[in-house]
């Protein structure tokens, strides 16, 4: 770790205003280590820290001619990257805040998504079991078993036509049920989300 006396800091500060990139090194050598102690202490956060120190630098380089109003750099050079440190704090602040508001307007509607699948699936096993026990036979039979309407009336003994008046029947009984219930549903849905988000 370079040392300098205030005279010679101010001479390379002069040297690094001019463009010497030397000079420059030798400034980097002597405060990049402290500096990243002191950053650290602020994010808590080695990588941070690291890329604090490197914008800091880079910032000193691209504005070097600035340099040659500076009295003393190690009070300038902390103050500058404290300002700095606490930028990318906010920054990263706000980055997980958006990214945790882009993972639940992903993750909420698949979940609702797949509770709503669910429900319309419950449904229709309940709306089935309400059915008449013939109807619910050949609707199975049709549905689950993927029988035709001959093969289903020839194991039930019924004709072909009482077959498909029946499966008519328990289809539309089935999609009233599931219709009307999953309304109910969607408004129960609505009404917790609205007094959720009233709360909050």
């Amino acid at each position: 770790m370079f040392e300098f006396t205030q005279s010679n800091e101010k001479e390379l500060l002069m040297q690094v205003a001019q463009g010497n990139e030397f000079a420059f090194r030798q400034l980097f050598s002597a405060y990049h280590q402290r500096l990243g102690v002191h950053i650290l202490r602020i994010t808590h956060s080695v990588e941070l820290a690291e890329e604090v120190v490197q914008d800091v630098f880079m910032k000193i380089w691209m504005t070097r001619e600035t340099l040659t109003g500076v009295d003393n750099f190690k009070a300038y050079l902390f103050v500058i990257s404290k300002n700095h440190a606490l930028n990318c704090l906010r920054k990263v602040a706000r980055e997980q805040m958006q990214l945790k508001k882009l993972e639940e307007t992903r993750i909420v509607p698949f979940i609702a998504e797949a509770q709503e699948t669910d429900h319309y699936y419950n449904l229709i096993d309940e709306a089935i079991d309400q059915l008449p026990p013939q109807q619910q036979k050949v609707y199975l039979m049709s549905r689950h078993n993927r029988l035709k309407y001959h093969e289903i009336a020839d194991e039930l003994e019924l004709s072909r036509e009482t077959v498909k008046k029946y499966l008519q029947i328990a289809t539309t009984s089935i999609k009233d049920y599931v219709h009307e219930h999953m309304e109910a549903i969607a408004l129960v849905t609505a009404l917790i989300q609205f007094f959720i988000f009233f709360k909050k």
